[in-house]
């Protein structure tokens, strides 16, 4: 054979050897151009990169150097200069910069914060301090005090703000007053259980270092009745007086609400009220928002553009439609700063912004881009709000709806514009619905992660209430609010109110329908972040390899099946128990003590309420009868609990340790534990619940785990560290491992 016909015999590959690198060549190769693709989204990831490194920065179990972050930051900013050329190892170098920027925006805050913190109970004891915010309670209310003087305690160890609940509500007092009072100060509480809500922890990027309620009346120093004190208390003093003067328009709930909606101050909202408005799912009505914003904005523009448009030579020689924007900026400024600028309106101020400032320059703003820009400015001023559920939920649904009709805008562009009135009804019907829909998807994993609860029903009552609020109550409010320096808000208060009305049947109503909340138990942590990441690429891309983020949310979905409970919790103060029942229930020690604790433990188990303590069978058969079906047995000394071949003993009184340190492999003595226990590898007693917080025990045969708040917290800042606990954290850790 010549060599060209061998050069023309075909040549054989091994498909085991070779088919599968060409495979990955393949998708690689299809993953590469569709990034390319979509250059002109490159930039929205940004402010997912600072979220990446504020969540690394707060997920630490121990505090940086404090020249971490800036080495961070200057390292990344080198890679950027050398990978300068070459298109991927830039952009790598870009995203783990944004990573730095974020981590380092975190570390800069929590200097910039630091302050004095209270670490045991101090008091009664008299303290002075400036008002500078006062929320109204249900009995009483509850003041934040800067300018903070205790009697015979120390400046250098005096917190910058203390937070006291005064439930007598006399006299009456107004920020920027300075007050004299006798109170009991506890430390900002820890959290109820390991990885709960850390309440230390946002105190402290408050600057409040105290906590604690007041014990006699308030006394206002003489000559410090209504200083100024700025700007910020001047705010805090319009807003106290626009509520007083809303609810003495408006009786009952509709008064309450209207504050809410005009203010942000819901103190005067009924609970069972405020519990059907959660239960319907109209929730988001009451936190104000981008609905509510854009709502001022809008009727401040067509209003102004309308009466400017009435003069022919304005409108003809004059960009009148420029004034508007201004004018309407200028009152969603005004609204921003009365209503408290939460973080969702802080978000939706930002996007509001650059949509008018484009009305300005004659441009259209980019929907995604401004939600990315206004993501960004609230991550590098204040990381710390990347933790709250109102970051979160503001910014999932807000992404999400954005997403959605980014798509319907290029699939079905003819309905916006087709003038029949039957298809307008249509558009806008099927508009809420959409907008039902898309937020609550995107805010379930949220609502179940932070409250353990879903509305079932929310489309129905939304399709109801969000028109009026629209249409009827917020035009009302704006001009309640333009009416009420000259005395004449009752004029629009009263036709607010029976929009309210309205508002409160429809959500009664639906509240009452069965099944209207589902309770779920809690999600894992990384069940969110695995929604969160899978959203982000389903809603920030724009090809179809968006797709993939589906796996992601589908995984972060059923996440709760891979969860282990916890089969025993501890509360710090040991009075309260919590026992995970053989059929999966959680059981509470008592009804009486640590209410709140046990509602928030219960409902981290998606359950409504516990059911009775059933240690009734006798301590003594339970010790004796090891095969016994009974699970749990307790006597006036504690209880013994049998559960996945592991015996826990819960000691009440001393007298029981000496026994009890013969039988049981885990030891929960609310008394302190000065003997040796022969069988009990684990022990947690009095000293341990001080030092380091409620406790989480998890049980399976032949393996015990122990958890603690202090543990789940690690050494932070906003950490407790009670005085006189020595080396606690190790100290704790060693008491718990077993015996060698």
């Amino acid at each position: 054979m010549t060599r060209a016909g061998q050069a023309a015999e075909p040549a054989f590959t091994d498909p085991g050897t070779d088919a599968g690198p060409a495979r990955s060549r393949i998708v690689f190769g299809a993953l590469g151009q569709a990034f390319g693709e979509e250059r002109e989204r490159w930039a929205l990831w940004v402010p997912v990169g600072l979220g990446a490194g504020v969540g690394l920065y707060f997920a630490l179990p121990f505090e940086p150097s404090s020249w971490i972050g800036g080495v961070a930051v200057l390292a990344a900013l080198a890679a950027v200069l050398v990978w300068r050329a070459r298109l991927m190892p830039l952009l790598s170098a870009l995203a783990l910069l944004t990573i730095a920027l974020g981590f380092a925006a975190a570390q800069l805050r929590t200097i910039q914060v630091a302050a004095p913190t209270l670490q045991k109970r101090l008091g009664p004891v008299e303290a002075s301090g400036r008002i500078v915010s006062m929320q109204r309670l249900k009995t009483g209310r509850r003041l934040v005090l800067d300018q903070v003087n205790i009697a015979k305690f120390g400046s250098d160890r005096t917190p910058v703000r203390i937070r006291v609940v005064d439930r007598r509500g006399e006299p009456a007092l107004r920020p920027g007053q300075r007050v004299r009072i006798r109170a009991i100060l506890l430390p900002s509480p820890r959290p109820i259980a390991p990885g709960a809500f850390d309440f230390a922890r946002r105190d402290y990027f408050r600057r409040i270092g105290a906590t604690g309620f007041v014990i006699a009346a308030p006394a206002v120093i003489a000559g410090q009745r209504g200083q100024s004190g700025g700007l910020a208390l001047g705010l805090q003093r319009l807003r106290q007086s626009f509520t007083r003067r809303i609810l003495a328009g408006l009786e009952g709930p509709a008064g309450g609400i209207a504050a809410a909606l005009l203010t942000g101050d819901r103190g005067g909202i009924p609970k069972d009220t405020l519990a059907a408005i959660r239960d319907s799912g109209l929730a988001h009505l009451l936190a104000i928002s981008g609905l509510h914003l854009s709502l001022v904005a809008l009727i401040l523009f067509f209003g102004v553009r309308a009466g400017l448009a009435l003069f022919e030579p304005l409108a003809l020689r004059r960009p009148i439609k420029k004034w508007a924007a201004v004018i309407a900026l200028v009152g969603a400024f005004g609204y921003l700063l009365l209503t408290g600028a939460t973080v969702p309106t802080q978000r939706a101020f930002i996007m509001l912004a650059i949509v008018l400032l484009g009305v300005l320059v004659d441009r259209v703003a980019i929907s995604m881009r401004m939600v990315a820009w206004a993501a960004t400015v609230i991550l590098l001023l204040a990381p710390e709000n990347l933790l709250s559920v109102s970051f979160q939920m503001s910014f999932a649904a807000v992404i999400a709806l954005v997403a959605i009709y980014e798509t319907l805008r290029e699939s079905a562009p003819g309905w916006r514009s087709d003038p029949r009135w039957h298809r307008r009804i249509v558009l806008y019907v099927g508009a809420v619905a959409l907008t039902t829909i898309v937020a609550g998807a995107a805010t379930g994993p949220f609502a179940v992660f932070h409250f353990n609860r879903l509305a079932g029903y929310g489309i129905a009552a939304n399709l109801i209430a969000v028109p009026i609020t629209a249409f009827w109550i917020m035009p009302w409010g704006l001009a309640a609010l333009l009416l009420t320096p000259f005395g004449l808000e009752q004029l629009a208060l009263v036709p607010m109110g029976w929009g309210i009305d309205a508002v409160v049947g429809t959500a009664t109503t639906v509240a009452d329908w069965p099944g209207a909340v589902a309770l779920l138990p809690a999600m894992p942590s990384f069940g969110l972040l695995s929604i969160s990441l899978g959203g982000l690429w389903l809603a920030l891309w724009r090809g179809r390899w968006r797709l993939i983020g589906l796996p992601a949310v589908a995984a972060g979905m059923t996440s709760g099946l891979f969860l282990q409970v916890p089969d025993v919790l501890v509360s710090e103060a040991g009075r309260l128990l919590a026992l995970r029942s053989p059929d999966g229930a959680l059981v509470l020690s008592s009804r009486r003590f640590g209410r709140y604790q046990g509602a928030a433990w219960l409902r981290q188990a998606g359950q409504a309420e516990t059911r009775d303590w059933p240690g009734k069978t006798p301590r003594a058969l339970a010790k004796a009868t090891a095969g016994s079906t009974d699970w749990l047995a307790c006597d006036r000394l504690g209880c013994i609990y049998r559960i996945k071949k592991q015996t826990v003993a819960l000691v009440h009184d001393e007298r029981a340790l000496a026994e009890d340190c013969r039988i049981a492999t885990v030891i929960v003595s609310l008394q302190p534990l000065r003997i040796r226990c022969p069988s009990a590898k684990w022990r947690i007693d009095r000293f341990n619940l001080w030092r380091a917080g409620a406790h989480a025990i998890y049980l399976s045969p032949g393996h015990v785990r122990i958890e603690s708040v202090r543990s789940a917290q690690g050494e932070r800042p906003w950490t407790r560290r009670p005085e006189g606990a020595r080396r606690s954290r190790g100290q704790s850790k060693r008491r718990n491992q077993p015996k060698r």
